[in-house]
């Protein structure tokens, strides 16, 4: 195999999260292509091609329609894209990895060594979910050779569905985390406590809980990096103790971070969260930072002893008044737990697992196909 062909529903410029940690570790095994959904409502139907990183090549589509997504409406037009875009390349050798079911219909005329599902999240319980996406899951449970999962809620929730399930939970580059010069300029200037948030700000997000934090504690200054999808920002709670900060880059990431005394997974408990894995609970680990969160199964299980959990509006608070009120000694003894912690997890092991895993099953195809070919011979011969 030499070229891993990715249908996205995220962008690559959007939030640093597990398709651009994963992809840009594998493109130096495999040539990566990633195709992302198409930007709508555009003037000239086109393909665009970049690469962000070795390795990887992001497609782009561009169309007239204006329905989002992967939608039926743009499929004829994607799979022209998709298809003159794979011959005009000479790919011929690949595998297919999708991280939604939604473009399944993409790959119909394709013909792959292989299929990959990563099951990031559970799509289906998302604020806006295409009706589509139960069936088109069903259809990949059946045509994928493997099927990866964001975290052990979904691996519980998915593993009897399909022969070969495996369990990726959310890594961490901790190098990255590690190396913080300053503090950010977009928070240097504000007081302390700092407690803060960075990820994306959408229907996953408590704003009860936000707004109870800065009424309770106007002296508090919560930071909330992240761009708001999928909600009204005129919603978001408005107070002179909160700064929506909005999207800000990866690379920037430690210096927010490393800036902040409590670091915040306020997560909602809906339908929406029940499946999550949150990739931020682990940056915070590796910059050293306590962080306090609701009771996400993901979050308990695996990292309860060394993450505050807390329910309510009033346990939350507290559990962050406890934070703040630790000593040096406590906070370097916590700190030292959290290094230890993240020390057995990485995206390079990640990437370099699912790596192994598709070549194995790459290898029993080969050797599939030279057996089919030994009998095919032998018959011929006896006939």
């Amino acid at each position: 195999m030499q070229t891993l062909i990715v249908f996205c529903h995220l962008r690559w410029n959007f939030v640093y999260q597990r398709p651009q940690h994963l992809l840009s570790r594998l493109g130096s095994r495999w040539r990566v292509v990633l195709i992302e959904e198409p930007v709508t409502g555009q003037a000239e139907q086109r393909l665009e091609r970049f690469s962000p990183a070795p390795g990887v090549e992001v497609w782009r589509p561009h169309v007239h329609g204006t329905a989002p997504g992967f939608h039926d409406d743009h499929i004829s037009v994607l799979q022209k894209f998709v298809n003159e875009a794979i011959a005009q390349q000479k790919i011929t050798d690949y595998w297919v990895w999708f991280y939604t079911p939604m473009a399944v219909p993409l790959a119909a005329e394709l013909q792959p060594r292989g299929i990959v599902y990563d099951c990031m999240d559970e799509l289906t319980l998302f604020k806006n979910a295409p009706r589509q996406l139960v069936q088109r899951e069903n259809v990949l449970f059946k045509e994928a050779d493997l099927v990866f999962t964001g975290g052990p809620s979904l691996y519980r929730s998915k593993k009897d569905r399909h022969p070969s399930v495996h369990c990726f939970p959310s890594s961490v580059d901790a190098a990255h985390f590690a190396q913080v010069e300053r503090d950010h300029p977009l928070q240097a200037e504000l007081p302390r406590p700092r407690l803060g948030y960075c990820g994306v700000i959408d229907e996953r997000i408590n704003m009860q809980l936000i707004e109870a934090m800065a009424t309770a504690h106007p002296e508090w200054q919560l930071i909330m990096v992240g761009p708001v999808v999928k909600i009204d920002p005129m919603g978001l709670p408005r107070h002179a103790n909160i700064h929506w900060l909005g999207q800000q880059g990866y690379q920037d990431l430690p210096s927010f971070i490393c800036g902040w005394d409590v670091c915040l997974m306020p997560f909602a408990l809906n339908e929406a969260t029940r499946f999550i894995s949150p990739t931020k609970m682990l940056e915070y680990m590796a910059c050293g930072r306590p962080s306090v969160s609701t009771p996400i199964r993901d979050v308990v299980e695996p990292y309860g002893h060394v993450v505050s959990i807390a329910e309510t509006p009033q346990e939350y608070i507290q559990a962050c008044e406890r934070i703040l009120a630790r000593s040096i000694d406590e906070q370097r003894a916590h700190a030292a737990e959290l290094a230890q912690a993240i020390a057995k997890t990485s995206w390079d092991k990640t990437a370099q697992q699912m790596a192994q895993l598709i070549e194995q099953a790459d290898r029993a195809k080969d050797a599939a196909e030279r057996e089919a070919e030994g009998e095919d011979e032998t018959l011929a011969k006896v006939a």
